[in-house]
């Protein structure tokens, strides 16, 4: 492929990030709105966003697996048609079960769009190591920008239009992504096998590990447990696994990926209770607790792409994550005292984006950095899986910590999600002991 073309399919590879990162934050203003139309429970709210992560962040080994084995390209058109038929489903419903199932669609819609565009981004600079780090550089900052659009995007639509528009938005942009694929390399896949049983049994124990704690009920959870239990099972025992368990012998693996699952628990909590919060008790309409969200955005958008590389080659992944999670810490405690925006709010969240930018990078860089280059795929795909997994579960804990104290409710998961971000600060200092990134590999 010409360079100039190569340099378009990247743009369409970036929209995608772009996009899936855009879901995650666009529905954030939409949930009061949805749960009166839709009639969803204080707790079942929740599903909204968690039905998306579970299938996202369940399937991501299997949408890696599908691209090696059907070809990138051709999983990366699926993924789209699947996200723009569940956005549809998500858009038209009328009750909540309909609206929860559209959500699971769009996610395994992503989970199909998001290792598929890694792999064809590595197709086309892969052969040189400077294009290589400025793709990189582009496609991970279309991430913080889509989550900057959401926010902003899903206050608009809103408060001018309506919440089904806010998945209404994806079918015109995803028709233009699919037009746009014809730039991307088309090339063939390879023989082998696809572990439906692995894929099934971890989406589904995830999924009902979350419903036990959301729901309090102990027989889910010891299914989802018998679940993920057989997922290891079958990864050591079948010829082509999803997870290949010896990965987790890589360096610093498993204690990167811990650190992402906290972070991910303490940082989606906030910032789906914060979202309800500005519009339940400041009164905020959509299109006013969108745009108070935006500081906190555009925060996290400069410190990722313009100083926490700097800062990684300087001291190396540890210190980042101990200190970012230790920062999230102090925003997240801030908003547990109710008060006013420019008094309470917009200080500790703009601490809190801070904490999320210092620490999220270092995290995923020390995850991948130890593996073998035919293994960085893989060790991706696993530490974006715990991300997401993290994210459902600390949801989860976080709401049914603020059903029970009924007198406390945001406050009570404020302070829930200060406590694992500490957590996970401590056992990474504990636990962490090979920095992947030193003072002599500089980055950026």
């Amino acid at each position: 492929m010409a360079d100039e073309r190569r340099w378009w399919a990247l743009l369409v590879l970036a929209a995608a990030q772009f996009m899936v990162i855009m879901d995650t934050s666009i529905i954030g203003v939409a949930l009061p709105d949805m749960q009166r139309d839709l009639g969803f429970s204080d707790g079942g709210l929740q599903w909204v966003f968690n039905a998306y992560v579970v299938a996202f962040g369940g399937l991501l080994l299997l949408g890696g697996r599908l691209a090696d084995l059907f070809g990138a390209r051709r999983v990366f058109v699926t993924g789209w048609a699947v996200l723009i038929a569940g956005s549809v489903v998500a858009a038209a419903a009328t009750t909540a079960w309909v609206e929860v199932a559209g959500r699971a669609v769009q996610g395994i819609g992503g989970a199909l769009i998001a290792p598929a565009a890694m792999a064809l981004l590595m197709m086309l600079f892969g052969h040189n190591a400077r294009e290589l780090g400025k793709a990189m550089a582009l496609y991970g900052a279309a991430a913080p920008a889509g989550g900057t659009a959401g926010v902003f995007l899903g206050g608009v639509i809103t408060e001018y239009l309506s919440w089904p528009w806010v998945f209404i938005i994806y079918v015109p942009i995803g028709l233009a992504t699919l037009a746009a694929t014809r730039l991307l390399p088309a090339v063939r896949g390879k023989r082998g096998s696809v572990d439906l049983v692995g894929a099934a049994s971890v989406t589904a124990g995830i999924a009902l590990v979350v419903y036990a704690i959301v729901a309090a009920n102990w027989p889910a959870g010891l299914g989802g447990a018998a679940l993920l239990a057989l997922f290891l099972v079958v990864q050591r025992t079948v010829r082509e696994p999803l997870m290949p368990l010896a990965i987790w012998r890589t360096p610093g693996l498993a204690a990167s990926n811990l650190a992402m699952a906290l972070l991910g628990a303490a940082w989606i909590p906030m910032w789906y209770f914060l979202n309800l919060y500005l519009q339940q008790v400041l009164g905020y309409g959509a299109f006013a607790s969108g745009a108070a969200l935006l500081p906190m955005t555009v925060a996290i958008m400069i410190f990722m792409i313009g100083i926490t590389a700097r800062l990684l080659g300087r001291f190396g992944a540890k210190p980042l994550i101990v200190v970012g999670l230790a920062v999230l810490a102090a925003g997240v405690a801030g908003l547990g005292f109710t008060g006013e925006f420019a008094t309470n709010v917009l200080p500790a969240s703009l601490i809190a984006a801070v904490g999320m930018s210092l620490a999220y990078i270092p995290a995923m860089m020390s995850a991948m950095s130890g593996a073998r280059p035919e293994e960085a795929g893989l060790a991706s795909g696993i530490v974006n899986t715990t991300y997401q997994v993290g994210s459902a579960l600390g949801l989860a804990v976080m709401t049914a910590l603020a059903t029970s104290q009924e007198q406390l409710g945001f406050q009570a998961a404020f302070t829930g999600a200060a406590v694992v971000a500490v957590l996970g600060a401590a056992l990474t200092a504990a636990l962490m002991r090979r920095p992947a990134v030193r003072e002599s590999e500089p980055v950026g």
